[in-house]
């Protein structure tokens, strides 16, 4: 059966641009959105392209079912917009209550293997099965930042329900949260470099990481075995190779 990857958040800076990497690499896509107009050109007609309009956690349970059932791979490139509405608004818990969904579906379809689910996340959330420690100053700033601004925690929470719900041991899912720093658009993949956990303060002394960069490795995971054999059940941070 050909391998297929629902993506969610495919409209998105960095989603767009992991709907061409995988299509690239001739994978069958599906994305689920709002509208396809969003989609570039070249992605919206591509023969390998599937379209679900809708807005995402509309979608009933036996809906989302449906549309993972065939896949081997579910990627989120989900993320708050950048405006007061997208920053306070509803749904505060965008991201892991679809993280939720989507593997409560992936579940609910089991295949005879796990399956893998990939989600985009942040270098400012610690991997909390490490011993990923930061200052005090640091650990101030990003309690602040956690009472103020409820994408952050969405984050942490998105990944922690993988970390804690999911696990290691999941007969059905396996995953992989994707950590860049700042991030940048650039027009192509560049040298970047993996770790485990950050080699630098995400607030105090930031990277960068190009948005394409970071699709190129999301990429990877699901396309590539030794990848995924990898990364698997970690938290990547991704940078720029300076």
């Amino acid at each position: 059966m050909e391998r297929s990857t629902l993506v969610v958040g495919a409209t998105g800076a960095t989603g767009r641009l992991l709907v061409q990497q995988l299509l690239s690499q001739g994978q069958h896509v599906k994305v689920v959105v709002r509208s396809a107009e969003r989609l570039p050109n070249a992605v919206r007609h591509h023969e390998k392209l599937s379209i679900i309009l809708a807005s995402i956690l509309d979608l009933t349970d036996s809906e989302m079912a449906k549309h993972v059932g065939d896949c081997h791979a579910v990627a989120s490139c989900l993320g708050h917009t950048l405006s007061f509405r997208g920053i306070y608004g509803h749904p505060r818990r965008l991201v892991t209550e679809v993280t939720k969904r989507l593997c409560h579906a992936m579940k609910a379809t089991q295949h005879e293997t796990p399956r893998k689910f990939v989600l985009m996340n942040t270098a400012g959330n610690r991997n909390r099965d490490l011993d990923e420690r930061i200052s005090f100053s640091e650990k101030c700033v990003i309690g602040l930042v956690r009472l103020t601004l409820p994408p952050h925690s969405d984050n942490e929470k998105a990944a922690d329900f993988l970390r804690t719900q999911i696990g290691q041991s999941d007969p059905d899912i396996e995953w992989a949260a994707v950590r860049p720093d700042t991030l940048i658009d650039a027009p192509q993949v560049s040298d970047y470099e993996l770790h485990r956990s950050p080699t630098r303060s995400a607030i105090f002394d930031a990277g960068k990481t190009s948005r394409i960069n970071v699709a190129n490795f999301m990429a990877k995971l699901i396309t590539d075995d030794e990848t995924w054999q990898a990364w698997k059940g970690q938290m990547p941070v991704i940078y720029n190779r300076e």
